[in-house]
């Protein structure tokens, strides 16, 4: 139990001393926002500090840091260091450079943000990518619900639950950001933190049965039946907890808030604060797991049970719920479990549609053309939950962590190329290098990539070498190129004005 608050010390300290470090590299300004200073009632409207905390925390706490961490407690304590440093050194700076980064070009969505700054060939992978991603997101938090939703109500299914689900997506992507999402997330915001409470007390009420886990380094995944091994830590477990360290997916929900903020000081309590809160939730999920699901039967088998149950789904939620908070605390706890992916999945699918008209230069203003956007978006979505659960997970992973070390990177030239002390972009180069190395060395070893790692011990070599050798040449391009030249690439930037017309 010591590792845990321990941990939690560190995150929020991490949220005073680190954010305060990466808010004054940013120098926030008394400049209008784009709230403030272009409103237009549907997507850039005016709200409260408080309120946008909730809604960008509401937005960004998916299913990723509760099935993510649940899963990456797979691997032992050792999730509890990536899950803190992630958090700090990588997540939240990330989610605060997206914040940032829109909030400074008129609340533009990330595709056209790192357009700016990566230029016109990465411009455009990113919009097919960010709508990709934000499709695939939508899905697994259309599905995720509606399972344990299936758990709680046994005369409904999955099937239908999922078209429920979709209904309130549709109204969500296409009304005004203050007519669902503003009124309902303030009361969504208190649910998710008391469930989060609410399964910390219970893990420690019942820490004399199931005591929560020290720190060890060692690799706890129950070896394979298949005979390949055990899974390694690098980059598995850094790919499966996903949104509960960084996560790509945050910066497609931070312009949505960057068009509503009142001022850019606002940013390090709303970007960096929301992500050091999901950091937490992450920790207080992967600490319960391991304590839950530890020697569950008595045999010393170690995590067995929770790779036996399928890692971080529906049902090591309800089970856990129910464990540890008894038949009534257990399924109000998996409402809040269900609010964290519902409150995700709506605004995945509505900044899906502010790609497409950033991308296309459309009007928000006029209901057909929203409606143009939406219903398509929908509708592959509700085409796409049909396919297995667990591959959708797979590949929403790593794209979203792809597109995290994408971000980082537009960041880093961001911050080497508007500001004269250029060395302020190594919070933002250094976790986009560590990224870049997580993102290549998953896509050479994982069996839904190029699957090397089949090949065993080789093919996981290969795996770390390309990863690392990527990461050193993603990393060479960006100091050839923002170093330089620098004053010439200060000016090229400044020249550069995108927003809305």
């Amino acid at each position: 139990m010591v590792t845990f608050f321990v941990a939690l010390a560190i995150l929020i300290g991490g949220y005073f001393v680190y954010g305060s470090l990466v808010e004054r590299i940013f120098k926030p300004t008394d400049n209008p926002t784009p709230a403030v200073a272009n409103p237009d009632g549907v997507d850039y409207v005016p709200i409260p500090a408080a309120k946008a905390f909730l809604i960008q925390l509401l937005n960004i706490a998916g299913l990723g840091p509760i099935f993510g961490a649940i899963s990456g407690a797979m691997w032992g304590p050792s999730v509890y260091i990536w899950i803190v440093a992630g958090t700090l050194l990588a997540g939240a700076v990330h989610d605060f450079t997206a914040g940032m980064l829109s909030e400074r070009n008129d609340g533009a969505s990330i595709s056209e943000v790192t357009g700016k700054y990566l230029g016109p060939v990465m411009h455009n992978v990113m919009r097919v990518f960010s709508v990709v991603l934000l499709v695939l997101v939508g899905v697994v938090f259309m599905v995720g619900p509606a399972g344990l939703l299936a758990k709680l109500t046994p005369g409904m299914s999955v099937k239908l639950w999922t078209i429920i689900i979709l209904c309130y997506y549709f109204l969500a992507t296409l009304l005004p950001i203050d007519k669902i999402i503003g009124k309902v997330y303030p009361f969504f915001g208190i649910l998710l933190i008391l469930m989060a409470v609410g399964i910390i007390i219970g893990t420690m009420i019942h820490s004399g049965e199931r005591p929560m886990m020290e720190l060890t380094l060692k690799n706890l995944y129950p070896g394979n039946v298949d005979g390949t091994g055990v899974k390694p830590i690098w980059p598995l477990m850094f790919i499966t907890v996903a949104c509960g360290a960084i996560s790509g997916f945050h910066a497609t929900q931070s312009p949505i808030v960057s068009r509503c903020i009142k001022s850019e000081k606002e940013g390090r309590k709303i970007f960096y604060g929301a992500m050091v809160a999901e950091g937490i939730i992450a920790l207080i999920w992967a600490s319960a797991a391991v304590a839950f699901f530890w020697n569950k039967d008595g045999s010393g088998s170690g995590l067995s049970a929770l790779k036996a149950i399928g890692g971080g789904n529906s049902s090591s939620v309800y089970e856990m719920c129910v464990a540890l908070l008894g038949k009534v605390g257990g399924p109000i706890a998996l409402l809040g479990v269900i609010v964290c992916p519902i409150t995700s999945g709506d605004t995945a699918f509505r900044s899906a549609r502010m790609t497409i008209f950033d991308w296309f230069k459309l009007d928000e203003k006029k209901i057909k053309v929203r409606l143009s956007a939406a219903i398509p978006l929908l509708l592959i979505g509700y085409a796409i939950s049909f396919i297995n659960y667990n591959v959708v997970w797979r590949y929403f992973s790593w794209s979203n962590q792809t597109l995290a070390m994408i971000v980082l990177w537009a960041g880093a030239v961001y911050l080497a190329t508007n500001y004269e002390n250029k060395n302020r972009c190594w919070i933002a180069a250094i976790p986009a290098t560590f990224m870049s190395a997580v993102s290549i060395t998953y896509l050479m070893y994982a069996p839904e990539c190029i699957n090397l790692g089949a090949k065993g011990a080789t093919g996981l070599t290969i795996s770390y070498t390309v990863g690392v050798i990527a990461a050193v040449v993603f990393l060479a391009i960006f100091l050839f190129t923002t170093y330089r030249n620098p004053a010439a690439s200060l000016e090229r930037q400044k020249a550069v004005v995108i927003g809305r017309k």
